[in-house]
């Protein structure tokens, strides 16, 4: 099972619903995708005369972002991506961490983020059932409240839905795909392999800033969740398992390739 997370920039290439209809043809169907959609929202609010504001490369969500979030993130990207998706030859079906209580989400610190939420409870039910059925899950990432009964949404960054939904469906990879080839180090070259201690040294040194900071952040949570593979890259690296970056526990980690069912 492959879990591949589009940035919102990446999910503007005319290649890229092509390239992963292939990738759901090759593995049976085994291919689940999380989307973002952040410049559109960010263009949106400042229509509204909001400037959006980002801390350590997630949004902070006021009430009237929360709004922009949930009609851009579950209705228009979404269904832009069902749309071409579905063109494409991949029976694409969209839904959102708030349907069947998929993704819930405690908030971070309400009041430095506002509704920005980290997934605390996976509900995979409605994913395994898609799958089964043989579709192809796309989900945004806006998710239900911590608790049953509940109403209401938390913004949640794309990079941490992701993973915790990679790990709630046992992927065997997490693929966050970005609009650089992998994670640069300071003379803007590739690294092929880090560690996650060379990830948080990154981070820390600002070689990694803002949303490539935040998706060493789910690699280790996804890491840690049980996903075998996690790789940074652009669309180029999809289905080549030697590009991009392969983010690995500890140095002695090994790396096999990725072996298609």
């Amino acid at each position: 099972m492959i879990c591949i997370k589009l940035g919102g920039r990446t999910q503007n290439d005319p290649l890229l619903p092509q390239a992963i209809a292939a990738l759901w043809r090759a593995t049976g169907g085994k291919v689940v995708v999380v989307h973002g959609g952040g410049d559109q929202i960010s263009a949106l609010q400042r229509l509204r005369g909001e400037e959006p504001v980002f801390i350590g490369g997630r949004r902070v969500t006021t009430d009237t972002a929360l709004e922009l979030v949930r009609m851009v993130l579950s209705g228009l990207a979404n269904k832009q991506m069902v749309s071409a998706l579905v063109a494409a030859g991949a029976p694409a079906v969209g839904i959102s961490g708030e349907d069947a209580a998929l993704l819930r989400a405690t908030p971070i610190d309400p009041a430095q983020f506002g509704h920005s939420g980290t997934p605390a409870q996976v509900n995979p039910g409605v994913v395994h059932a898609l799958l089964r059925a043989g579709y192809l899950p796309v989900i945004s990432p806006v998710a239900a409240r911590e608790h049953a009964g509940e109403a209401g949404a938390y913004n949640v960054n794309g990079d941490d839905a992701a993973a915790a939904i990679a790990a709630a469906i046992g992927a065997t990879e997490l693929f966050l795909m970005a609009d650089v080839p992998g994670v640069l180090d300071g003379d803007q070259q590739r690294l092929a392999t880090l560690t996650l201690d060379e990830a948080r040294a990154l981070v820390a040194s600002g070689v990694a800033g803002g949303g490539m900071a935040a998706k060493l952040d789910a690699c280790a949570m996804a890491l840690a969740g049980g996903v075998t593979r996690v790789r940074i890259g652009d669309l180029a690296a999809l289905t080549v398992p030697q590009a991009g970056t392969a983010i690995v526990a500890r140095e002695d980690a090994t790396d096999s390739s990725r072996q298609l069912p």
